[in-house]
């Protein structure tokens, strides 16, 4: 994340938080980041020197009015004022980390070599829940070269109990081993 991300994101969602907006601010938020995600051209057009600030905000007005929020819409308007429209995903994850803390949500990524069955899902959120004491986010990444087991990343740390973690372990000790 940005400098910029950060406070501007954080901006957003106390502001957000005071008026008790949160969560459809940040699902109106997440809709935006995909949809710009698929279109990379209009933030580059948001940023573009070639139009002034205010044809830059009516392009804003002309996509956006009376669909998003007016807050949202003054956001992307003030980002794009400042000339700050590439940090908008930026943004996005900082409103997103802030709201998480505030609801007790706690994102985890679970990397397997193959697809978790609803049982496995549902008994891994509920064992991270009980561990934690927040409500899991579970994503299911499938990645073969782990060849088997679990690893599991969320809030800046990762538990690897992966058959290709322990084969480099392995592999590692072997290496170091003098006969």
């Amino acid at each position: 994340m940005t400098e910029v991300g950060n406070v501007y994101g954080e901006s957003l969602y106390e502001l957000a938080k005071d008026e008790n907006l949160t969560t459809p601010i940040g699902e109106q938020l997440a809709v935006l980041q995909t949809v710009f995600q698929q279109e990379p051209d209009f933030i580059r057009l948001l940023s573009s020197p070639n139009l002034t600030k205010a044809e830059r905000c009516q392009i804003l007005d002309d996509s956006f009015r009376g669909q998003i929020h007016g807050y949202v819409l003054n956001f992307l308007k003030l980002l794009t004022e400042k000339s700050y429209a590439r940090h908008f995903g930026a943004c996005c994850a900082t409103y997103r980390n802030c709201y998480n803390e505030d609801n007790g949500i706690l994102p985890v990524t679970a990397v397997t070599a193959v697809s978790l069955n609803e049982n496995q899902y549902a008994a891994l959120s509920q064992k991270l829940a009980a561990v934690t004491g927040k409500t899991i986010q579970l994503h299911n990444r499938v990645d073969e070269s782990v060849l088997g087991g679990i690893r599991l990343d969320y809030d800046g740390k990762r538990l690897d109990d992966t058959v290709s973690h322990r084969l480099d372990a392995v592999r590692g000790l072997l290496k170091n081993t003098v006969l």
